[in-house]
């Protein structure tokens, strides 16, 4: 048989990736924490799959009814904690793996509280709805920072808007993909600044163009960045996090322009671009740890790297091609996404396009020596 042509190959590696990321599963088993137990003897543990690209409180119902025997009377929110630490229900579960477990524990021993909603470390959570309105939140950013508005995922039919959530919280990729491809919002290019070049200015945009310039592709990226012990020789000898002030939180899209007849950068300067507070001698940019800035209908969505607000106020990192010198005042340990410890000459957009979240946000997480 011939070999496929090149698009058609791409497209197929794609699907492909997209296929392998949604059925991505991190193994968990869930504990009854000691103080929620009311009967004896305390119940077994739970086993389940948390879906990679899913939030633990889309699996509180089933975990819930496997309880429901021990647990006291009343209701509060339901929580998940690991080693002592709470964990944030907006971030997917697999990127809380790849960031909490240097050495990946599988299964995965995790804590359920019943009670006890630690309101000072997390933000409030009213369940399924909460996390769904955190996800159009997201959505609504990344179409910002892709295309300059947001009016693709805004004037979206209630129709579609039900259907895009039910394929998330369900893992129906084939459902999520027929609405999705409404959007436009994908994929990144390696010949996107050629094709948009000759396009009208960008809507929403307040950066001045001049006819026939060529545009930026801007990529939507959550880092996590954890520092570990500068001369730790295996992960699996981490110190585990006890607080997230050990961990920085990073809403901060990528801008990459074309410059000297390139365009292709690899994950290693994408990295030196978005980090440079870690990677340069000139820190340019701050970190923080926003939480969503509501869960109501109608709440603005989180996107800055400095504090929550509309992704409006966000300022892309600038990726020109050109081979710069890196100053490293920091010791790269480890970059994961999606699961999987990738090499820093890997293409940044194959990384972009194929291992992003339903939400198009690429979730890097990134072990520093510190």
């Amino acid at each position: 048989m011939a070999a496929a042509p090149r698009g058609e190959e791409a497209a197929a590696w794609s699907e492909e990736a997209a296929r392998l990321v949604w059925g991505g599963a991190v193994p968990l088993q869930v504990h009854l924490h000691d103080a929620d137990v009311t009967a004896l003897p305390p119940p077994p543990p739970f086993l389940t799959l948390g879906p990679r690209v899913g939030y633990f409180p889309l699996l509180v119902s089933t975990i819930k009814a496997h309880f429901s025997s021990s647990l006291p009377p009343g209701v509060d929110t339901v929580w998940f904690g690991y080693k002592g630490l709470p964990l944030k229900w907006y971030i997917p579960i697999g990127v809380l793996f790849d960031l909490l477990c240097a050495d990946p524990e599988r299964p995965w021993n995790l804590t359920v509280h019943f009670r006890g909603y630690p309101a000072d470390i997390l933000s409030p959570c009213e369940g399924e709805d909460s996390v769904k309105w955190n996800y159009n939140n997201s959505l609504k950013e990344a179409a910002f920072i892709i295309t300059g508005n947001s009016k693709n995922v805004m004037n979206m039919s209630q129709a579609d808007q039900l259907a895009m959530w039910e394929s998330v919280r369900k893992g129906d990729l084939n459902s999520y993909m027929n609405i999705s491809t409404k959007l436009k919002l994908g994929p990144f290019e390696e010949d996107f600044l050629v094709r948009t070049s000759s396009l009208g200015p960008r809507q929403g945009s307040d950066e001045p163009e001049s006819p026939g310039s060529v545009k930026p592709c801007r990529v939507p990226v959550r880092l996590y960045v954890r520092r570990v012990q500068e001369d730790l020789e295996y992960l699996e000898d981490a110190i585990p996090v006890s607080d997230w002030e050990s961990v920085s939180y990073i809403n901060r899209p990528l801008e990459i322009r074309k410059e000297g007849g390139r365009s292709y950068i690899a994950l290693e300067h994408a990295l030196e671009t978005l980090l440079p507070e870690f990677f340069s001698s000139k820190p340019t940019a701050r970190a923080a740890d926003p939480e969503p800035a509501a869960t109501t209908p109608g709440s603005e969505p989180d996107g800055s790297d400095t504090s929550p607000g509309t992704p409006r106020d966000e300022k892309p990192a600038s990726a020109g091609l050109q081979e710069t010198d890196v100053a490293k005042k920091t010791k790269l340990k480890l970059v994961r996404v999606q699961g999987i410890e990738l090499d820093m000459d890997i293409p940044f957009l194959w990384v972009a396009n194929n291992l992003k979240n339903p939400e198009c946000y690429l979730h890097v997480c990134v072990y520093v020596g510190a």
